[in-house]
């Protein structure tokens, strides 16, 4: 278990949290490993995967000591609940649901809520939010960034939704803390024929695209 500020510092260091969305529990923990190797070591682990507790404890055992297991796609705080136990350092949601923030400070977890307008925005992180997800990205992309970064330059902003190894470095630069990745690196046919090292070798690329953003 670690401290917030010690997950917080890991996802910020990394700079890529990787989201998992897969078809089975099996898949999802296969992927992981992967990505692991691949030197992306925060984890999201979405609950619309089937059996994504029991996911998620596994990815927790194959991090232990070396990344960061997370829970995505959280909608209500009896999920969150249910994610925390099960091993979540992270907690993040596609919408604002105040609930979930709460019961996420309850057990000093770090919750990621989803707002895409600076009101919902900035009503996350009054409320409590560690970092903001803006989503979808892709409606914005990096130059929605800088404007909301004029503003409202406290607030840590992660993109998800569109970002692909094109954008990563721009969204890096716009100010975002880090970025979530799906699609673009959780390669569905790479999946089907367990070919997990075209996974792999895309994590190095997402890593290497912060670093360029970071320079």
């Amino acid at each position: 278990m670690l401290a917030k500020e010690e997950a917080l510092k890991a996802i910020a260091g990394c700079g890529v949290i990787a989201v998992i969305r897969t078809e089975s529990s099996a898949q999802a923990v296969a992927v992981a490993t992967a990505i692991k190797e691949g030197g992306i070591t925060p984890i999201e682990i979405t609950m619309t995967v089937p059996g994504a507790l029991d996911a998620l404890k596994e990815v927790g055992h194959l991090l232990k000591g070396t990344g960061l297991p997370g829970a995505g796609t959280v909608l209500d705080p009896e999920t969150a609940r249910a994610a925390i136990l099960s091993g979540a350092e992270f907690v993040v949601s596609p919408t604002l649901n105040l609930e979930v923030i709460k019961l996420c400070q309850r057990y000093d977890k770090v919750v990621i809520p989803g707002a895409f307008t600076p009101t919902e925005i900035l009503t996350a992180w009054e409320a409590g939010a560690d970092i903001v997800k803006v989503f979808p990205a892709t409606v914005g992309g990096p130059q929605y960034f800088r404007d909301l970064k004029g503003p409202l330059p406290q607030i840590k902003l992660l993109p998800t939704g569109g970002v692909s190894l094109e954008n990563t470095a721009e969204f890096i630069r716009a100010g975002a803390v880090a970025v979530a990745v799906g699609t673009a690196l959780v390669d569905r046919q790479a999946v089907a024929e367990q070919r997990f090292e075209v996974i792999t070798e895309r994590a190095r690329q997402f890593i290497e695209a912060v670093r360029q953003g970071r320079q």
